[in-house]
């Protein structure tokens, strides 16, 4: 029976959302409805003979999605959190047609027009602050969809938009089945020697849920970093690595089609849009602006770091040889972790594992909501009976210091089958002060190490750092002040959104910090300051490996959105295969295929495609950043409300370039990753 629109909960913007009322069959009749909305809205913007104003002409057209993007925010949401075949069908059968609407926004010569009619009225000349800027960048991004294209060319590009969405979306969920489709069940326990008894709970817990005996490992983050660490056994290790390294490269999950086809299709937008390659066009309003000012970018850290990577390879071989002899075998893609992990226990007398039972879930999330009480005087609080997609979910909001409600979030931190993978933030409601709805709503999501039996969920010092880094985008959105929903929040360039989410990674290695929250699960004792020395010490281990890895997935994104050139190179696979391996820290088995499951580059439209520099760019900026709280205290009021007042607040506002001078007084520096890397004059 079709559903009707009165009683389907996707219809209405709620704060609270009715997460135990929306079904997949809500889905497509909700969104069909919202579309003929926002398309009898748009009709009337382009068509409306009144005088132009700003809110007849620029808030007006920020209303004309608003519906319709709360709705598909909601059921994109819930098809990476909760996915099922019927969802699944559904979120497919909408998205084509909604990024069909979005992109035919820019493509509207009639309210192309308008929006020219309105740039040369003297309320617009005479704009400025936020709304000369939301003039400026909407005129800009119109230009940059094809706005002044022909009408075949508009045809073309709405054409091609509409099938990135459709790749781009089978990517993810190739990527998705692929994870869930692997599974190792181990029946002898004498193979689980090296793991710690951690993992080997949560391998059993694992299996008993799925009605089998032994103990089951999949290629899921807390599983898989385990077995790649700890577990001796290199056959099981062998095995576990070449699954994860080609996920979704062959068999009924491939994407190597996918991949040539997203490509294609970016490099022809590109072209028709007047750019040379789809990093110039993605780039030209973020911090970097070209994608070769990009390139140069990343190759100069990766110049800074190829004196320490050789060293540090050499030193990993030696000491495998230093335990099994000259004649060990080569170091392969799955003993790298392995070996590394022992010479730290070696070299530092520090093992990851000891610092597990210090951060149970619970006591971690609370610290961090005291952290950021005292640096943004903010304080969260969590409230019951709100509905949600999980049992497992928890709901919060956050208040100012006069108790003025700022917004809400949900936080989603354990793995599902039904899940994605990865750990993100994302929004679900900008607040306005023109609207109904004044506050903001987000969410938090990871798959972290998850209870087992009786016990809490222990993290590890990593686990710990995903959540704050989560968290920073969280309050970058929470508490924005910005009253122009396109310019408030996280809507920033993608080489500054890291920021506040990797700034906030730097309070997990701060004692001051610690001590509010690194408490042991059983006995409530603090990190001990020996094991607090050792983890400061270890910290930079192998610093120059973990940003070559990095740098790879920069370069080899950025080859792929400006160099490749399919009429004369090797095919995608081999061709990102021979980058990634100039970065590798050993021989790559050749059936390797890490692009196939990149989800960063290619889960959607854009996505971090031809932007995944952004993390080491934007974590020179946080590492530069963070020496005003190092020299003024971690936990200055002072400087934690500059911090919110200068950057979390301020959305895109103002351009990246002048909001980190206003925080910091100058331009960024380099020097300060380099050093928190151990790396200064290293290379």
């Amino acid at each position: 029976m079709p559903q009707t629109p009165q009683l389907n909960p996707l219809l209405d913007r709620e704060f609270r959302i009715p997460f135990d009322r929306i079904r997949a069959a809500h889905a497509e009749p909700a969104v069909d409805e919202l579309l003929r909305g926002a398309r009898e809205h748009l009709k009337e913007l382009a068509a409306d003979p009144s005088e132009r104003t700003f809110d007849n002409t620029l808030l007006a057209l920020e209303d004309v999605t608003e519906k319709l993007g709360y709705a598909m925010g909601i059921v994109g949401h819930l098809e990476s959190v909760a996915t099922t075949p019927k969802l699944r069908a559904a979120y497919n059968a909408v998205q084509p047609t909604v990024s069909e609407f979005y992109s035919s926004i820019p493509l509207n010569e009639d309210l192309w027009k308008q929006l020219k009619r309105y740039a040369g009225t003297a309320e617009a000349k005479e704009l400025t602050g936020v709304r000369g800027r939301f003039l400026t960048k909407t005129l800009d991004q119109f230009r940059r969809s094809g706005a002044g294209l022909d009408a075949a060319g508009k045809q073309r590009l709405a054409e091609i938009n509409v099938e990135l969405t459709k790749r781009t979306t089978k990517f993810s969920e190739n990527v998705l089945d692929a994870t869930n489709d692997f599974e190792l069940i181990i029946e002898d326990e004498s193979k689980l020697t090296g793991l710690p008894k951690s993992a080997i709970e949560a391998a059993r817990e694992s299996a008993e849920q799925k009605g089998k005996s032994g103990w089951r490992f999949t290629l899921q983050a807390p599983s898989y970093i385990a077995v790649m660490t700890y577990l001796d056994d290199g056959g099981i290790r062998e095995k576990i690595y070449r699954a994860f390294s080609t996920r979704a490269s062959g068999g009924k999950f491939d994407n190597r089609e996918n991949i040539n086809d997203i490509l294609a299709l970016r490099r022809e937008k590109a072209e028709l849009l007047g750019y040379g390659n789809f990093a110039d066009l993605v780039l030209e309003d973020r911090m970097a602006k070209r994608g070769d000012e990009a390139q140069s970018f990343v190759r100069s850290l990766e110049a800074k770091t190829g004196g320490a990577f050789a060293v540090e390879n050499a030193g990993l071989l030696a000491f495998r040889k230093s335990i099994e002899g000259d004649d060990a075998a080569e170091l392969a893609g799955w003993d790298v972790g392995y070996y590394a992990e022992k010479m730290r226990k070696a070299q530092y007398d520090f093992d990851e594992e000891e610092l597990r039972p210090y951060f149970p879930f619970d006591s971690v999330v609370e610290g961090m909501f005291e952290v950021v009480k005292r640096l943004y005087d903010i304080d969260v609080k969590q409230e019951t009976n709100v509905p949600a997609w999980n049992p497992d979910v928890r709901y919060y909001s956050i208040y100012d210091a006069d108790r003025t409600w700022l917004g809400s979030f949900y936080a989603d931190f354990f793995p599902r089958e039904n899940k994605r993978g990865g750990a993100w933030m994302d929004e679900l409601i900008t607040g306005s002060p023109t609207h109904s709805i004044q506050q903001h709503l987000g969410l938090i999501c990871g798959n972290l190490t998850p209870p087992i039996g009786d016990k809490p969920a222990l993290l590890t010092h990593r686990e710990v750092e995903t959540i704050f880094h989560e968290f920073g985008h969280l309050l970058h959105h929470l508490l924005s002040t910005v009253k122009i929903r396109s310019l408030a929040g996280t809507n920033v360039a993608w080489d500054f959104v890291e920021l506040p989410s990797q700034i906030m990674e730097n309070w997990c290695w701060e004692r001051e910090a610690l001590d509010l929250f690194a408490r042991h699960y059983e006995t409530g004792r603090p990190i001990s300051e020996e094991l607090f020395e050792k983890m400061k010490r270890a910290r930079t281990f192998r610093s120059a490996n973990a940003q070559m890895r990095q740098l790879s997935f920069g370069t080899v994104d950025l080859a792929l959105h400006i160099d490749y050139d399919p009429e004369k190179d090797a095919g995608v696979m081999e061709y990102g295969f021979a980058i990634l391996q100039s970065f590798s820290p050993v021989k790559l088995p050749p059936e390797h295929a890490t692009l196939a499951g990149f989800t960063h580059l290619f889960a959607s439209s854009v996505g971090y495609g031809a932007g995944y520099y952004s993390y080491k760019w934007s974590e020179v900026l946080d590492a530069d950043a963070f020496t005003r709280f190092a020299e003024e205290g971690i936990f200055s009021r002072q400087v934690g409300l500059q911090f919110r007042e200068q950057i979390l607040a301020k959305g895109d506002s103002e351009s990246p370039d002048a909001l980190f001078r206003a925080f910091m007084g100058r331009d960024p520096n380099p020097e300060p990753l380099l050093e928190r890397l151990g790396l200064a004059g290293a290379a």
